[in-house]
């Protein structure tokens, strides 16, 4: 749909919106797979707002990899960074809320997964605003607009307080690899697959959906108030918090079982089709 056709059919501002939160992941989700978002869902999410609700991004991304998007679509309200680990005001450029990992505990569930599924690639993302995602030998990186750091020192990772440790296996595709860090350290850390080649190690009960629940407390809605939008296994707390899960048509076969909803994929605009109808009644 090109600009023009697109803002021919965007609702008006003003129409009426039965939620008070709308929480969108990021990849795979609100970001197309050229990491843009179109001009359609950029209308839509206006609209939902002129309509008096909040929008709120919710991501696996900790801040520093999340705030140039909020920064491009002019977003100053609050984002839940780091798989909840981190509420952070966009606004204020503050950090409300930070949890970081057990580093020593992070270390003994690597040693023990290690010993089940032989030797892991690692990465780490330390906390802060200005934390930067440290990748040891081997571990294969993504595209992204922000350089990760290269370290020859596996110990240098473990220096600075992190809210996760990636994880990738030689041979292990990502759902193995889940499966099989989950039966042996689930009850140390959680494990969760967010993204192609992103599995990851997360403090024990962290899930996208106990930061989504702290933003809705300061902003003064409930999970009743909620529609959630995911791509990933790891969206799946947050539709069991929300009201109404949207699964994308992208999305992983974990999180379509549970949505409520499955709409088009994040290259169709599939969140602005669910939008626009809700504005339209």
């Amino acid at each position: 749909m090109s600009p023009a056709s697109a803002a021919a059919d965007a609702p008006a501002p003003g129409a009426s919106f039965p939620y008070k939160l709308v929480a969108t992941d990021l990849d795979g989700t609100l970001l197309r797979g050229d990491g843009t978002i179109s001009v359609r869902t950029r209308e839509a999410l206006a609209a939902v707002t002129a309509a008096g609700a909040a929008h709120i991004i919710v991501t696996g991304r900790a801040v520093p990899w999340t705030r140039y998007i909020l920064d491009d679509l002019e977003y100053d309200g609050l984002a839940v960074c780091g798989q909840g680990a981190q509420v952070y005001h966009a606004g204020e450029h503050r950090l409300l809320t930070s949890v970081t990992l057990d580093r020593p505990l992070a270390r003994l569930a690597l040693s023990k997964i290690e010993a089940d599924v032989g030797p892991l690639s690692l990465a780490v993302s330390q906390d802060g605003l200005d934390g930067a995602v440290l990748v040891g030998p081997g571990y294969r990186t993504h595209d992204g607009p922000l350089a990760s750091v290269s370290v020859d020192d596996p110990e240098q990772m473990w220096a600075s307080p992190l809210n996760k440790v990636y994880v990738q296996h030689p041979d292990l595709d990502d759902d193995a690899l889940t499966r099989a860090a989950r039966a042996t350290v689930g009850g140390l850390v959680d494990v969760v697959m967010a993204g192609p080649g992103i599995v990851e190690l997360l403090p024990l009960g962290l899930t996208k959906a106990t930061g989504l629940s702290l933003a809705a407390r300061r902003l003064g809605v409930t999970k009743a108030d909620t529609i959630a939008f995911g791509d990933m296994p790891n969206d799946i707390p947050m539709f069991g918090w929300a009201r109404h899960g949207v699964a994308m048509a992208n999305a992983h076969e974990e999180l379509k079982a549970v949505a409520d909803e499955i709409t088009a994929s994040h290259d169709d605009d599939g969140i602005a089709v669910v939008l626009e109808k809700l504005l339209q009644g």
